[in-house]
């Protein structure tokens, strides 16, 4: 199956035509949550905890919480909102009477979810840098790490999305699988000096780790291999999920 991009930016347009309406009501949960964790956690328990990673403690958490927005903004669109799109709206059914395909409507909304996932990490971002807590230029390393975070669970959420046949299944995802990436993937506490090599090699399993360590080096300035790995993670898992789910899709509005 090839992909129309016309076809695809027209469902992004739509997307973001009906974002417009909305947008305020939205990204304050998504925006403010990480917000409220840095200025809780890096001030309130960064009173107590001098040095962490070579830097302060909310200097710590701020690269973090960057990727945790950027999270929010996909995974937010990507699970209720398509859910809504396909079981209540019919808005596919729609879009299939003119020529666009499944495939379109799929390469459209990880598009408009890539979108969404810079629009909440690149205002997280803005802000921190207001605080002082990104250290420019090195800082600015961390903006290709947005896309590539909403782009990462884009695909996980869609591939999730398509196999959902109740709205309650939701709670499940945010519950059970993003809050605990969110607990335990670099960005409350440094993982290798806590955890033992068996449990090091097992969060290297956990998608937000990947980003999280790409941002805090960009922070830092630094560079290392561990890049290179962590890059091949994130769009080695997107292609095989977007793999999977083309296929999920082409089932699901076809059938």
């Amino acid at each position: 199956m090839t992909i129309s991009l016309p076809y695809a930016l027209a469902v992004w347009r739509r997307n973001a035509a009906m974002y417009r309406r909305t947008w305020m009501w939205n990204i304050l949960p998504n925006f403010f949550e990480p917000v409220l964790y840095l200025v809780a956690m890096g001030i309130g328990v960064g009173g107590y905890i001098t040095r962490m990673g070579g830097t302060s403690y909310i200097g710590f958490l701020a690269p973090g919480l960057v990727c945790v927005a950027a999270m929010n903004g996909a995974s937010f669109e990507v699970t209720y909102n398509i859910y809504v799109r396909l079981n209540f709206e019919k808005a596919y059914d729609a879009m299939l009477t003119t020529p666009i395909e499944p495939q379109d409507v799929l390469a459209g909304e990880v598009l408009w979810a890539v979108t969404r996932s810079c629009i909440y990490g690149g205002s997280f971002f803005i802000v921190i840098v207001c605080f002082g807590l990104a250290p420019l230029p090195a800082s600015l390393g961390v903006i290709p790490v947005i896309p590539l975070t909403g782009l990462l669970f884009a695909a996980i959420g869609i591939a999730f999305s398509l196999r959902v046949v109740t709205l309650d299944v939701f709670s499940f995802y945010f519950t059970l699988f993003l809050t605990p990436l969110f607990l335990f993937s670099d960005i409350f506490f440094p993982l290798n000096e806590r955890l033992s090599g068996y449990w090091l090699w097992v969060a290297e399993g956990l998608p937000l780790l990947h980003p999280v360590r790409m941002a805090r080096m960009a922070f830092h300035g630094q560079a290392s291999p561990m890049v290179f790995w962590d890059l091949a993670y994130m769009l080695a898992a997107s292609a095989l999920l977007l793999a999977w789910a083309r296929r999920t899709v082409q089932r699901r509005l076809t059938s």
